[in-house]
């Protein structure tokens, strides 16, 4: 279940590093604003004699709003000017986005935490002989399946997922073809906007929604990306499932070292494979 969510989490950071070839740093405050913003309206609607029911279209609802707004905002209004700069370039300029935004949900939200736990509770528990667990984990755990199977079925099978693949393999050929490489990065970066806050949308029902809650967020999805090779799909996955994996035994049997073990993991495999487990091969330019 803490693998699902990690995927969830980090398969848009990989997607946009996959395409774009930036680390987006503001990748946690995206998640963060699509945990308030689901939290806000799945309260508006509480309030009102609509079906509880309807709180879990609210959560998509607000991703998909977060997702949008801040993706063309922060594309199509900054990221774009600086794709000719140093990678270096694209990174502070996330890093910025990324203060900024921390900055702007304790503006608008404030400082005290939030919680929904209607959604949560609503669905109940599930037994497995001895053991209870929420059925709303399992919700999590079939939203991560269904993003990494559309993912790759889109990039595979689709022709706009095809032209997309040309766009990652090679940028000046495709700009050269007279695909227009601009408009599949604004889609690109609005896509995983969408997915960080689709993570925190999800997640907001069972947590406290606080500032500074993307800051955890980023960080693992780092390691994932990082474990997994930057920009590989079947490595966010297989990142996820071992940070996963690894940081429950942790927890169970050495809680002293989780965060430990997971910088331990990630160290382990670059030493063996720097790029990552899955890292794509580079193709070679004359």
């Amino acid at each position: 279940m803490y693998a699902a969510w990690l995927f969830l989490v980090a398969v848009g950071l990989t997607l946009i590093y996959g395409v774009m070839k930036i680390l987006n740093m503001a990748h946690g405050s995206l998640y963060t604003i699509g945990a308030y913003t689901a939290v806000t309206m799945v309260t508006q609607w509480l309030s009102t004699d609509q079906s509880p029911y309807g709180s879990y279209l609210m959560l998509i609802l607000a991703a998909v709003i977060a997702g949008l707004v801040l993706g063309l905002v922060i594309e199509y209004g900054l990221l774009r000017f600086f794709y000719q700069e140093e990678p270096v370039v694209s990174l502070l300029i996330t890093y910025a986005v990324f203060l900024i935004l921390e900055d702007t949900v304790k503006l608008v939200w404030g400082v005290d935490p939030y919680v929904i736990a209607e959604p949560y509770g609503l669905l109940g528990n599930v037994e497995f002989g001895d053991l209870f667990y929420p059925t709303y984990s399992f919700v999590i755990v079939v939203a991560a399946i269904l993003a990494g199977l559309f993912l790759t079925l889109f990039l595979k099978y689709s022709r706009q997922g095809r032209i997309l693949l040309a766009v990652i393999h090679d940028r000046e050929v495709s700009q050269a073809m007279g695909i227009n490489v601009q408009r599949y990065f604004l889609l690109t970066f609005i896509a995983g906007a969408t997915l960080a806050a689709l993570g925190g949308a999800l997640t907001a029902p069972t947590i406290s929604v606080a500032p500074g809650m993307g800051v955890e967020v980023i960080v693992m999805a780092f390691a994932v990306v990082v474990i997994g090779g930057l920009g590989s799909l079947p490595g966010a996955a297989l990142g996820a499932v071992i940070v996963g994996l690894v940081r429950s035994f942790a927890v169970h049997y050495w809680p002293e070292i989780e965060l430990f073990s997971i910088y331990a993991v990630m160290a382990l495999v670059l030493a063996v494979r720097p790029k990552g487990l899955f890292a794509a091969a580079e193709a070679r330019k004359i």
